[in-house]
């Protein structure tokens, strides 16, 4: 989580840091700071709370300085508060760090046998000491940081100044991302490229072990034996505008009403075909769909979900068996590998640290077959996959992901049809209809959120609720769980899902006046099974909301309320009835005065285990 930012330039740098925080505090916003070197050497400001506090703080100082570092945090060791936020400071040395040094226990306590005083309970101070201890030893910073860097188990993306190199900055990468932004006259670092857009858009992603030296003039990239290395250039595809917040009044709104968008450019491939290309994973994608006959998908949080309801669409079209992992989970247990299985990593950012890990854990285990399904191009997880598909949903500030999901799903619906016509267990003209029904769901998507309306109406009923339950069945199951997940992130509401078919072992008895219960209620061959599920609910006293197809039946009254979805967009009708959830959970949360875009405890991209 947490987001960094580093400037070398021959001008003042402070508007670039904290514009840079401003567009990552969805990283992590609970507590900020930066330090700088300017004549009066390392001056360093810090804030509990958000960016926009910070930013006051150092207008009130008048801070300014050439080169200089910046941090905003989602803590994990110690307490969001003012001694804890980053830079911290050694002897004329400053660092952050985005991610977690497990390690620190241990060279927390040789450090303060070696003289050196604590002043915060993070594990990153121990990197500002433990570089200050190696430069005795070393012929200069950067080799202080290489030897340093040798040490530090866990994962990290740092970056460093020092009062004695008023125009340098060194930052190194293990673990967690990092990119640099090259100008004429200034060079840059941050976590993700978007907070770099206001200055340039050339950047080099580093690579794990990469540690880099920062001037104005040049950077030189080495690992960390001190060997040089060349990374590629690349300019960056994003707009500035991408990730502004334009009319809307969150991002969670804007992304929501992206989805139509988002969907058309994750298809753009489609064209006017009747068919799909296995090439579109990759050149050697067809080859590799032809040795696989089962598939492991590994996925954390919201990708997750979009990983279990493709598990329906791939054991029913494309004929595989399909088992889904939560990737934290994975590689800590004893599973069977197995060469002909096609491992799916799915990812928003392509940097989820237990995703990234499991991918590995399973290459490791001797399943060289992997696919990755993801938003970033440039990402560790699509670097370190021979196949992947790009879900071209553009940036997604806000930290519960919705259009990430949608585009997602897609994705792997596309998958799905490539496999079933590799295998030969589809026919052309049932590929064609469902390519068909592909190339309409944007305009499903459309006709859904002219909904919001009565959502909005729901969402009134909600606000003084502090318990929901989702119901699904079948391959709407997975879309009740990701509708409970979004109410928790944003609304704070206890929320559970299940499969409608479990309500009576054992969930029924949380059923009364004050427990609202919202289910999915496509038009499909599960229907009547799920009007009996709620019928048990409706006999003890819930309160029913139902998302309901057209002609399904179900008629609002005492108890009962009901939003038909206008559009059956048959087997992709689970991302169809995802997007009133969203907007359930949006509305909720307006209605709560809860912060939709920075929720409580949260960051957007998790890269720490």
């Amino acid at each position: 989580m947490c987001g960094i930012v580093v400037a070398v330039a021959r001008k003042t740098i402070v508007s670039v840091l904290l514009e840079g925080l401003r567009k990552l505090e969805y990283r992590g916003y609970d507590s900020a700071g930066v330090a700088v070197l300017n004549g009066d050497g390392l001056v360093r400001v810090r804030s509990a709370g958000r960016v926009a506090d910070l930013t006051a703080e150092t207008e009130k100082q008048h801070l300014t300085g050439e080169t200089g570092i910046a941090h905003t945090r989602w803590a994990t060791h110690g307490a969001p508060c003012e001694r804890n936020a980053h830079p911290h400071i050694s002897n004329g040395l400053a660092v952050v760090h985005n991610g977690i040094i497990e390690n620190h226990e241990a060279l927390r306590a040789e450090l303060k046998a070696a003289g050196y005083e604590f002043t915060s309970d993070t594990d990153t101070e121990v990197i500002a000491h433990l570089v200050h201890q190696n430069l005795a030893g070393s012929p200069d910073l950067v080799s202080a940081v290489r030897a340093a860097c040798t040490r530090l188990i866990g994962a990290y993306a740092i970056g460093i100044i020092q009062q004695d190199n008023p125009h340098t900055a060194i930052v190194a990468r293990e673990g967690s991302p990092l990119v640099l932004g090259l100008a004429d006259d200034a060079n840059y670092a941050a976590s993700d490229t978007a907070a770099l857009l206001q200055v340039t858009r050339r950047m080099v992603y580093l690579e794990n072990g990469d540690v880099a030296v920062l001037t104005p003039g040049r950077i030189d990239i080495t690992r960390q034996d001190g060997t040089p290395v060349t990374r590629e250039e690349t300019e960056s595809q994003l707009s500035a505008d991408a990730v502004e917040l334009g009319p809307y009044a969150h991002y969670m709104q804007k992304e929501i009403f992206e989805q139509p968008g988002a969907v058309i450019n994750t298809l753009d491939m489609l064209g006017s075909t009747q068919t799909v290309q296995a090439g579109w994973f990759g050149a050697k994608a067809e080859d590799t769909f032809k040795a696989i006959d089962r598939i492991l998908i590994l996925a954390c949080g919201t990708s997750y979900h979009a990983g279990l309801t493709a598990r329906y669409w791939l054991e029913s079209i494309a004929k595989l068996p399909v088992t889904v992992e939560v990737a934290s989970e994975y590689r800590y247990r004893d599973s069977v590998p197995d060469p002909r299985t096609l491992v799916i990593a799915i990812s928003q950012s392509g940097e989820t640290a237990d995703t990234l890990a499991a991918l590995k854990h399973a290459q490791d285990l001797g399943m060289p077959h992997t696919l990755a399904i993801c938003n970033v191009p440039e990402s560790a997880i699509v670097r370190a996959c021979p196949l992947r598909f790009l879900t071209h949903a553009g940036p997604e500030i806000g930290v519960a992901s919705t259009k990430a999901f949608t585009t997602q799903l897609a994705a792997l619906y596309v998958l799905t049809l490539v496999l079933a016509k590799v295998k030969g267990s589809i026919s052309p003209d049932h590929l064609a209809n469902l390519v068909h029904d592909l190339r309409h769901l944007p305009a499903a998507i459309t006709s859904v959120l002219e909904l919001e309306p009565q959502i909005k109406d729901w969402a009134q009923k909600f606000a003084d609720k502090h318990h929901a339950l989702f119901l699904g069945r079948g391959v709407h199951y997975p879309i009740a769980l990701e509708g409970a997940l979004k109410l928790k992130e944003i609304t704070y509401i206890h929320a559970e899902a299940y499969a409608a078919g479990e309500l009576k072992h054992g969930p029924l008895a949380l059923v009364d006046k004050d427990m609202p219960v919202i289910s999915v209620a496509p038009n499909n061959q599960l229907l009547e099974k799920l009007k009996s599920n709620l019928q048990e609910v409706k006999a003890r006293g819930g309160e029913l909301f139902v998302l309901a197809d057209a002609n399904t039946g179900f008629k609002s009254e005492d108890g009962v309320h009901v939003i038909t979805v206008p559009d059956h967009a048959g087997s992709l009708s689970p991302i169809v009835h995802t997007v009133p959830l969203q907007l359930l959970s949006y509305h909720t949360a307006l209605a709560k005065g809860t912060d939709v875009d920075k929720p409580r405890n949260l960051a957007k991209s998790v890269t720490v285990e």
